[in-house]
């Protein structure tokens, strides 16, 4: 089964789930998955998914298919993988790669793509930053922020994204599920720029933000 997570501006809108078939990606709303934006054909793109496979397909040459940075017809995608239509960026994965074991929050992170949104283009002036695991059995496990989307949790544990920007890191829900905290307050539907030091609660694992 794969999963479709729609980001604009590196917050999560919408999340879509798929077993097999063909998948419509465009501006209409005949679409499986319609995104409302001029930047975006009304038929963009289409993942095919056969056997375990998804194939994605660019429908409209005037609209560019970006897939983790790099222009494409076609592609074959892979857990994790970033597709960028228009000024949105669609995160690919299957439910294998989303559901971990609540055993081991180290099995829980999975790394983002680049983004080619021009809001990056400052991300290199950020200091770099690190999450130190502050309980648990991985307790002292210290997790890099290196790429511009980390997702950290589990399904339906709770699931976060910390996003790089120009002016530094910001944490926002992706399944508001289980506590999610900044420093004791909830995040909920918001979006909050992380300081040194802050200490964030997924579940009931606790991870200290810190700038190297």
């Amino acid at each position: 089964m794969a999963k479709l997570t729609v980001f604009f501006k590196y917050k999560a809108i919408d999340s879509y789930l798929f077993e097999d078939g063909i998948i419509h990606i465009g501006r209409d709303e005949t679409n499986n998955v319609t995104i409302d934006s001029l930047a975006v054909a009304p038929a963009h793109a289409a993942i095919i998914i056969r056997d375990n496979v998804s194939t994605i397909k660019q429908l409209n040459e005037n609209f560019p298919l970006i897939i983790n940075g790099q222009k494409i017809k076609e592609c074959t995608l892979n857990d994790n993988d970033t597709i960028t239509i228009g000024k949105h960026d669609i995160v690919y994965s299957t439910t294998e790669s989303v559901t971990q074991s609540e055993e081991s929050f180290e099995n829980t992170i999975v790394y983002g793509k680049e983004s080619l949104d021009h809001h990056f283009d400052g991300e290199m002036h950020l200091p770099p930053a690190s999450l130190q695991v502050m309980n648990g059995q991985n307790i002292g496990k210290v997790l890099s922020l290196k790429k511009a989307m980390t997702r950290l949790g589990s399904n339906g544990n709770g699931v976060v994204v910390i996003a790089k920007r120009k002016d530094g890191y910001y944490v926002s829900t992706l399944e508001n599920t289980g506590t999610i905290a900044v420093n004791n307050t909830l995040i909920e539907n918001n979006y909050i720029k992380l300081n040194h030091n802050d200490m964030l609660t997924i579940n009931n694992v606790s991870l200290q933000f810190f700038l190297n």
